[in-house]
């Protein structure tokens, strides 16, 4: 069952393979967003609104054409991005964050944030740059 204003997912099921109410929410959410580029593509998305498959592989360095359609369609089956293709020759794809995926605002922000606070960290000009970047502000 879906929270109240969150549409459901078309199989987030299959994102971590199991069945039923007794999944674990972190799991469920690293297998819908975990990997390489699936957080950044809803970055990206996020930031710049809807974007075709070509400028969505030039925002992402390094990813190959094979990998940004897998990691594509697995987002739209688990109801995080939607697909529109326009009936045109040649073909023209759309990517864009739904209404599920624009519920990860919040968190992709604290993520940005919490990037930021380790970068700053980890810099050798930071304030007791002794502490390596993994243990600094452990207690």
């Amino acid at each position: 069952m879906s929270a109240p204003g969150i549409p459901a997912p078309n199989d987030i099921a299959g994102a971590t393979g199991r069945e039923g109410d007794d999944r674990c929410p972190v799991e469920t959410a690293v297998g819908v967003i975990g990997g390489k580029w699936k957080v950044l593509i809803l970055w990206h998305l996020q930031e710049q609104g809807t974007l075709r498959f070509a400028e969505l592989q030039r925002a992402l360095d390094g990813v190959t054409q094979k990998v940004l359609s897998q990691q594509l369609r697995d987002l739209e089956r688990d109801g995080m991005i939607t697909r529109r293709v326009y009936p045109e020759v040649p073909p023209r794809v759309e990517y864009a964050l739904s209404p599920l995926g624009r519920t990860l605002r919040g968190p992709l922000a604290a993520l940005c944030e919490w990037g930021e606070l380790f970068i700053r960290a980890s810099s050798p000009n930071a304030a007791g740059a002794t502490d390596s970047p993994t243990t600094a502000g452990a207690t």
